[in-house]
């Protein structure tokens, strides 16, 4: 607007004062033309109403921003109440775990003396049951030739007095045995409900993580939850001691793995065990054709499309049970699994992975080679020697020599490319081929990683 106010400025002006000589100037009228004032005052016109309709506009912004701030700050306020009521209970939990402590340590003081003094009872009858058998067998061969019946009957008096309190004793030890066990069995109700309000903390914790709509694949569990660092003391190592901790729901769970930075992963629970979830494809809608550093720290969505981080996964797979199963749906609803034993090496390496194939019923999705480097489109550690397949067929995985399989590809939706599809597109995006030579399309995937027992236990249901 500003510019046509300037054109017809200019306009006007060239209209009123022409290029002409004295004389000639000095006859013309020094008004400028009734059509010149005229296109200038609808130029005036238009200019002021559209700088009416821009402040209405920007009173409108304004008016939304400043709503939008409201309620921010009435969101950041319920927040802040709850994070208040939060650590109140933290703290009546810590004390009451104090508490249970000291009266642990003092049940425990007291059954050791308990258990000492027993002992020592069981001493002394024994030395008194010895004591009281030579008794008897002198008082026999006494009692033969030397002892007169009001002896003898004295004697046997003494036995009877013997023998009772030989049977108080007996009562007593019971008596103290009964008590030993119910203390033993307060200690196991004490250690009980301990382990409850550790599991409870822990609870909150993942609770607050997930009240905050903290979904994010990057980033640490102390990033995004809490500073205090007694709550994660005693964290999970995998989903698998997630499920032997009696947790049953499928869901994000805190663990460290191996003294690792604790951070969050998805498990996925089933009624023989869980595994942890490292990636999972099902709609295209994250995509997975990232930079190193992305699939070194993770990307995506837990409640969706995500890549957990190499970072991640080297922490979990550092034990030797690590199970690698690969789930897969194809166009057609068939389902395809595909498992390993994997050993995964560090940073250093390139996070090479060492795999031994038990089960499959698709080619192999790595490759043949038993060392296996990473790769993506800017670190190339393929062993393809023409070309990088991490940057001819999009995505970052452990490439040898460009395999029939890209987990890590483009997603095609289920549906084929249009047009002649040549093998280089195939691997480009999610197109595998079966043992028999006939390709097909990958729906979904899903690569979790198995530790223990539950290695080992046939795959449940299909990838969320």
């Amino acid at each position: 607007m500003m510019k046509l106010l300037v054109l017809l400025v200019l306009v006007a002006v060239a209209q009123g004062f022409p290029a002409s000589s004295g004389k000639e100037a000095e006859t013309r009228s020094v008004f400028a033309p009734l059509d010149d004032v005229r296109l200038l005052a609808n130029g005036l016109l238009q200019l002021g109403h559209s700088l009416k309709d821009f402040v209405t506009k920007t009173k409108g912004q304004i008016n939304d921003i400043f709503q939008k701030l409201n309620v921010f700050d009435r969101s950041f306020y319920q927040l802040a109440t709850l994070a208040s009521e939060i650590k109140e209970e933290e703290e009546e939990l810590k004390k009451t775990t104090v508490v249970l402590k000291a009266n642990n340590d003092e049940i425990k003081t007291l059954s050791q003396q308990i258990n000492s003094k027993v002992e020592d009872i069981i001493r002394e009858r024994s030395h008194l049951q010895s004591q009281v058998g030579d008794l008897e067998e002198k008082m026999s061969g006494l009692s033969q030739g030397l002892l007169s019946s009001d002896q003898l009957s004295e004697i046997n008096a003494l036995k009877d007095v013997i023998h009772t309190q030989e049977k108080s004793i007996t009562d007593l030890l019971k008596a103290v045995r009964e008590q030993s066990e119910q203390l033993n069995f307060q200690r196991t109700q004490i250690k009980s409900l301990e382990k409850k309000i550790t599991d409870s903390t822990l609870q909150e914790t993942f609770r607050r993580v997930w009240n905050m709509e903290t979904h994010s694949v990057s980033g640490y569990l102390a990033d995004n939850s809490t500073n205090d660092v007694s709550v994660l003391d005693d964290l999970p190592a995998h989903c698998s001691d997630v499920y032997a901790r009696g947790q049953r729901n499928s869901g994000l769970y805190p663990i460290q793995p191996n003294q690792s930075q604790p951070f969050l992963v998805y498990c996925e629970m089933t009624a023989d065990g869980a595994a942890t979830v490292i990636q999972r494809r099902q709609d295209g809608s994250v995509d997975f054709d990232q930079t190193w550093r992305n699939y070194e720290e993770g990307f995506g969505n837990f409640k969706g499309e995500f890549w957990l981080g190499l970072e991640k996964i080297h922490a979990i797979t550092r034990q030797n049970d690590s199970v690698l199963r690969i789930q897969a749906e194809d166009s057609k609803q068939g389902r395809h699994v595909v498992e390993y034993h994997l050993m995964m090496e560090d940073a250093s390496s390139d996070y090479t992975i060492h795999l031994r194939l038990t089960d499959s019923d698709l080619p192999h999705m790595v490759g043949n080679s038993s060392a296996i480097r990473f790769s993506t489109k800017d670190r190339m550690n393929d062993e393809h020697q023409d070309s990088s397949c991490a940057n001819d067929y999009t995505g970052g995985w452990w490439f040898s020599a460009c395999g029939d399989i890209n987990l890590n590809g483009r997603y095609t939706h289920g549906k084929p490319p249009r047009g002649r599809t040549d093998r280089t597109d195939r691997r480009k995006g999610t197109h595998p081929k079966t043992h028999g030579g006939s390709s097909f399309l990958l729906k979904s995937s899903q690569i979790t990683i198995l530790h223990g027992s539950n290695a080992h236990t046939p795959t449940q249901g299909t990838p969320k």
